[in-house]
């Protein structure tokens, strides 16, 4: 009984985080279309706010954790949010600009540091194994 409990509260507690991920992307992004100055401004960085809290707390969840340090997802973290960093800063130019190519830029070098973390612990891994391994007595 205590086991079907705790699953549905997981699943609750997780259906919640996502609900907040997904309402502070969308407040974020859609205020300008639905709200003018200071209003605008505050759904738009409360929004945001939100879905980086709740996305955080969606990072550290094993499932997504694991998928995320996968080499193949920071290659294409690294490349597409380095792309889009260059791409913004010209196409928005400005403050505006700066501001989204630095937030871009981050995340990218943040998935270039995760993917030379993954390359020293494979090859530390690797020689661990090699250092471990029995040397076979007729070689």
């Amino acid at each position: 009984m205590s086991s079907a409990l705790a699953s549905v509260k997981s699943f609750l507690a997780d259906l919640l985080l996502w609900t907040f991920f997904v309402a502070g992307l969308a407040a974020s992004g859609a205020a300008g279309s639905v709200l003018d100055g200071t209003q605008k401004d505050v759904a738009t960085y409360a929004g945001g706010v939100v879905a980086l809290i709740a996305g955080s707390r969606i990072a550290k969840k094993p499932r997504i954790k694991a998928f995320l340090s996968r080499p193949g997802t920071l290659w294409f973290l690294f490349l597409f949010n380095g792309a889009m960093a260059v791409t913004l800063y010209f196409a928005l130019g400005g403050v505006e600009g700066v501001i989204a190519a630095s937030a871009m830029g981050v995340v990218s070098l943040g998935a270039g540091g995760g993917l030379i973390a993954g390359r020293r612990k494979r090859a530390e891994e690797a020689a661990a194994t090699r250092r471990s391994a029995p040397e076979a007595p007729w070689a």
